[in-house]
């Protein structure tokens, strides 16, 4: 018996999926439960644990973008004795010392959903045909196969051996390319053999094809396959790569906030002189108390959420022809990682205290790092903070998190001479940046609420007290 390992559905509106990692071999054993790949959509990254125990067949490869409800891999139960004859489908996976009597090309084709890996041919020697034992993708088949390269002498630089596009094109600029093959199957079985694989080259079609890594042609997935390992070009002058979902998505919707709202900035700047003295006073005793620092985001939410109050139009957002206004805050904080953008939403920041506001952050921040982050911690944000200042950022015009009507944006904090009471003094300075859509945020409430944040911030006992 054998189960199938399924692209879960991970999202109403995510319909395909990058096959990021495999954390088991093939022909590994695994228990239920096993960590068995990571994937990564163009919103989240999932992970996919084994729902039974015993042996991993994977079927598609690391880099292979696939459709919801794919079958990427099995589980089979019962690992096969030793004297026993494998199947037709873990054959595919076992390089053999001696010739084996193959299956027709029509039930190859039958039993993988996906994939037909590469088998030696009785020419190849037995170390040659040892050394791959990972699936090779359809591109790099393809690009061997148009420029005569003999996968078997292919030295492979990927996970177990896997032989990347890399490694192919690296043996055509080395000069162990041969003259193309044919493209119709006629032409390649009458063509003169190669010097590298004479006995393949002289089999019939059929057996040829089957012996190939070819797609399941009675199933059309939805998603074609993107490149596995980004592709070298102009000798070495520009890499090109395929972007990921997640990039994919994050340009879209950066690119729909542009041409679907009427987008305007406004400016103001903050003295931080009081929020650095509070932190300064109380964080010792805070950390002791909580187990976390007193940071400036939780400040500034405070801040928008009074602010929000003061001016409920910016909490608001058009849907067709309507205008919904929210009357809760629950407030989105960009995280920056090493697989993009994520804004996690802080759920009722007018309930949380200080110390619950800086909890979240510190768990959203970590997951978002480790891509432990649920499609649900995204979702129904009213308003969204964006801190470029930890990245040294002096001034910006952040862009709309759609379908929300306004954004703050935090800088770097830099000390400046600023006139205060008549006086010049230097102060640590932040400017502030407010984007907003001007179809439902006029000029007045956009001002009136920046100038709010700030007096909040400046005034910090304002949160405190609540006035």
């Amino acid at each position: 018996m054998s189960a199938d390992i399924k692209i879960p559905t991970v999202g109403e509106s995510v319909s395909s999926a990058i096959i990021a990692q495999w954390h088991k071999d093939n022909g590994a054993p695994v228990a239920s439960g096993d960590l068995l790949l990571t994937l990564e959509t163009d919103k989240i990254s999932t992970e996919i644990t084994a729902e039974s125990a015993g042996v991993l067949d994977i079927l598609v490869v690391e880099g292979q973008e696939v459709a919801i409800g794919a079958i990427v891999g099995r589980i089979t139960e019962k690992a096969l004795p030793a004297s026993a004859e494998p199947s037709s489908e873990l054959s595919a996976m076992i390089p053999q010392q001696e010739p084996q009597p193959q299956p027709p090309a029509e039930s190859v084709l039958a039993t993988q959903p996906e994939l037909v890996p590469v088998l030696p041919s009785p020419a190849r020697s037995p170390e040659a045909g040892s050394r791959r034992k990972a699936p090779v993708s359809p591109v790099v088949m393809r690009l061997a196969k148009e420029n005569g390269i003999d996968l078997s002498l292919v030295v492979g630089t990927g996970k177990r051996g896997a032989v990347l596009k890399k490694d192919v094109q690296a043996c055509i600029e080395k000069g162990m390319a041969s003259a193309p093959a044919q493209t119709s199957a006629p032409a390649r079985a009458s063509a003169p053999a190669r010097a590298s694989a004479p006995a393949r080259a002289s089999a019939p079609a059929k057996e040829h094809a089957s012996a190939e890594l070819l797609p399941d042609l009675s199933i059309k997935p939805a998603v074609q396959p993107g490149p596995v390992a980004p592709a070298v070009e102009q000798n070495g002058r520009i890499t090109r790569r395929r972007l990921s979902p997640m990039r994919r998505k994050i340009a879209t919707q950066l690119v729909s906030a542009q041409q679907d709202a009427a987008l305007l900035t406004t400016f103001n700047e903050c003295d931080m002189s009081g929020v650095m003295k509070l932190r300064k006073d109380v964080q010792d005793d805070f950390v002791a108390k909580y187990g976390v620092k007193l940071g400036f985001m939780s400040i500034f939410i405070k801040a928008v959420v009074d602010a929000l109050r003061e001016v409920p139009g910016i909490n608001a957002r058009i849907d067709g022809e309507d205008l919904i206004v929210n009357h809760f805050y629950d407030i989105g904080v960009a995280v920056g990682s090493d697989r993009g953008l994520f804004v996690p939403v802080i759920r009722e920041c007018e309930k949380k205290s200080f110390a619950e506001i800086e909890s979240d952050i510190a768990d959203y921040a970590s997951r978002a790092r480790s891509g432990k982050l649920q499609l649900s911690d995204l979702q129904g944000g009213v308003f969204t903070i964006s801190n470029g200042g930890i990245y040294g950022s002096m001034l910006s015009t952040p862009i709309l998190n759609a379908p929300q009507s306004a954004i703050l944006g935090m800088h770097n904090i830099i000390e400046r001479p600023v006139a205060v009471d008549g006086e010049v003094v230097i102060r640590p300075m932040m400017y502030l940046a407010l984007g907003y859509d001007h179809r439902i945020v006029d000029g007045k409430e956009a001002v009136t609420f920046l100038a709010r944040v700030r007096d909040c911030v400046e005034n910090p006992v304002r949160l405190l007290v609540g006035a």
